[in-house]
């Protein structure tokens, strides 16, 4: 296969589709990773870990709505 931009959008929107269906009560809690293992202090640097947790937070926020469009426009181009 090669390298397109259609792969590349394909590759960020089945990403994007990953994180966005972790769940942290079933999923993450599991590994370490929930609600309360990313908490710090008031003007402490946040960690690796709290940075990718808030980032995987705000993914699913600001995706909610707009992954299955994504998802589904790129299964169709994909079948035809």
């Amino acid at each position: 296969m090669a390298l397109t931009l259609y792969a590349l959008i394909q590759t960020a929107v089945l990403c994007t589709n990953a994180l966005a269906v972790l769940h942290e009560e079933r999923f993450l809690s599991k590994l370490g990773w929930g609600v309360e293992q990313g908490v710090g202090g008031f003007g402490d640097d946040p960690g690796v870990k709290a940075q990718i947790l808030n980032l995987i937070r705000s993914v699913r926020t600001v995706m909610r709505g707009y992954i299955i469009p994504y998802l589904c426009c790129v299964l169709l181009i994909s079948l035809s």
